[in-house]
This record gives C-alpha cells, structure tokens and sequence, in this order.
C-alpha cells in the first residue's frame, strides 16, 4: 500500500563522521524516501522484526524490513520466509541441491529444509529500516 508522498531534504555534499560542516543550512532538493527504497511498489512490503536471530547482519529486534515479493531469491539473500506456516527472517542457501536457511548468529543453527517440509519464499529483504537513538 503506498501513502501519499513525504519528501525530505537532500543535501548535496557527502557527510564525514568528524565535525559538522558549516553549511548545514543548504539544501539541494527533496526526495521522497520511496523512490529510493521501493522498486516494486505493488510488491513491497513492511515487516517488524522479533528476535535477535540475524543480528550479525545488522537486523534487529524492532527494525522495519523493507521486504519485495518481486525479486528473485537467489543463494545469500536475506529473505522472508515461511517455513511450515510460520515467517522467518534467514539468510537463504541454496547449493547442490540443498537448501537451508541461515541465522547470522551463532545461538542458531541452520535449518536444513526437508523435502517433507513446505517452505515459501515470500520476499527478498531489500533494506532494514534500523533506529539508532
């Protein structure tokens, strides 16, 4: 579902970790944050994250993936899966014939899927909206 459009300032200079740069009151134009982080509007989905299974790869409890159901997964993606009903958020591996998903933490072993077992990739996580303060 896309809301009307909330464009936001760009600034037009790269930003360096150091000290703040004295033009900081200079803006280029406006962007709208879906132009940048949904391809597929029809496609893209919003999902909250609970557990702390993949936070070697920066997701977080409480982060907000941005999710597309219109990209392929592919080996190494970070999808959204359901595995026997139930969604889950893992890295895919798929080699030789063997498909797992994988946690990026080591309190998780993979989960080697079974052929008995039903497994749906729903989408390809695209971008983890992560709160820093």
């Amino acid at each position: 579902m896309r809301t009307r459009a909330l464009p936001l300032e760009v600034c037009g200079w790269t930003v360096a970790a150091g000290f703040p740069s004295p033009a900081a009151d200079h803006t280029q134009k406006r962007i709208d944050l879906n132009d940048h982080l949904v391809q597929h509007p029809e496609a893209t989905f919003l999902f909250r994250v609970k557990g702390d299974s993949m936070r070697g790869a920066g997701i977080y409890e409480g982060d907000v993936l941005v999710v597309d159901r219109a990209i392929e997964p592919r080996h190494q993606h970070i999808v959204l899966a359901v595995l026997q009903g139930e969604f889950t958020v893992k890295r895919l591996h798929r080699r030789g014939g063997v498909v797992k998903l994988l946690a990026e933490n080591p309190l998780y072993p993979p989960r080697v899927i079974k052929p008995e077992e039903e497994l749906l990739i729903w989408g390809v996580v695209t971008y983890n909206l992560h709160k820093l303060a």
